[in-house]
């Protein structure tokens, strides 16, 4: 059976997946350090780990499967999800293929080498409705895509 996973901490579309899982009727895990405010739903599944680095990853990983989706901004813990043969997808909408995720992984690197040297400065754009539009359509499609096998 599907489940999804939620990269929990500063995920901004919690509420999009709690309508799509409901509507499939699948558990979600909202995986985070801290307590956060999620509906009442049987279920959704609120796991909180202790603090320090990786931990919600970690907690992802080990209990991901393949027929599962993953919901997070982290590449590197994408990555390890589809290791582990699950789909991933980013909150703007955007999944993580076998063939985008290398050239992912590369530009992360490249991007927080500039940060550190000071030849890149500021964070990622704002987050808008078209992403929170185009997040809920990807997510119905991997949903039904992982049903079907």
């Amino acid at each position: 059976m599907t489940e999804i996973f939620v990269d929990a901490d500063a995920c901004p579309v919690k509420d999009e997946v709690v309508r799509v899982g409901e509507r499939h009727g699948l558990v979600m895990h909202f995986v985070s350090n801290q307590w956060m405010r999620l509906d009442d739903s049987p279920l959704v599944k609120r796991v909180i780990v202790p603090d320090g680095p990786d931990m919600a990853d970690d907690w992802i990983v080990e209990h991901i499967a393949g027929a599962d989706v993953a919901i997070t901004t982290d590449i590197p813990l994408a990555a390890r999800c589809m290791e582990k043969a699950a789909r991933v997808l980013g909150p703007t909408g955007k999944p993580f293929t076998e063939d985008s995720i290398g050239m992912a992984l590369a530009m992360r690197e490249l991007h927080q080498q500039l940060r550190d040297s000071g030849e890149m400065m500021g964070g990622n754009r704002g987050f808008t409705r078209q992403d929170r539009s185009r997040f809920l359509s990807a997510l119905e499609n991997m949903v039904q895509a992982a049903k079907r096998g």
